[in-house]
């Protein structure tokens, strides 16, 4: 599919969207899922096709189906939320290339830690008053100084995905 997305700006549209994460616990054995409630962003697609924008994933709204596990992954030990309530990603080039696929470019804020990354997404479909992405990543928590690790139990990287729909913004 080719598409051509409208030159503009678009607001993340919250109640369409998602943001996940899942991480391989207990020495690989469970599999830890969690989905934030609280979504943002923006972005603007300029004039030569290309992206840029920001999204924010409120960390206090990370849940994981089991409130004891959610209070230790906003302290100190992994997302530090009492310093550090957001995790940013922002957007410095999103290009359509080979029909559907998007190189995304941007800055991972994590804990106040930015690190580059770049991955695939997908457009999933596109209108002149909405687009949709679907993502999927991988991040080393490590590198955000979220190291701790309890007999080992924590290996591995944690997959982040995403639902992505984003709205036309009307011209003022």
């Amino acid at each position: 599919m080719t598409v051509a997305v409208e030159t503009g700006t678009w607001q993340l549209d919250p109640a369409a969207s998602t943001a996940a994460v899942r991480h391989r616990t207990f020495w690989g054995l469970v599999t830890v899922k969690g989905v934030f409630a609280a979504v943002t962003g923006n972005g603007e697609v300029r004039p030569d096709g290309s992206a840029v924008g920001t999204i924010t994933l409120d960390v206090a709204s990370l849940d994981t189906g089991n409130a004891k596990r959610d209070k230790h992954l906003r302290d100190a030990d992994f997302f530090d939320a009492a310093n550090h309530p957001e995790i940013t990603f922002a957007v410095r080039s999103a290009e359509l290339r080979d029909g559907d696929d998007v190189q995304v470019v941007g800055q991972l804020t994590v804990r106040g830690i930015s690190r580059p990354k770049t991955f695939t997404a997908r457009l999933v479909g596109a209108d002149a008053r909405s687009l949709t992405l679907d993502a999927e990543f991988t991040v080393d928590r490590e590198q955000f100084g979220m190291d701790w690790n309890q007999l080992g139990m924590m290996r591995g990287l944690t997959t982040v995905s995403t639902t992505l729909r984003f709205t036309r913004t009307a011209a003022v």
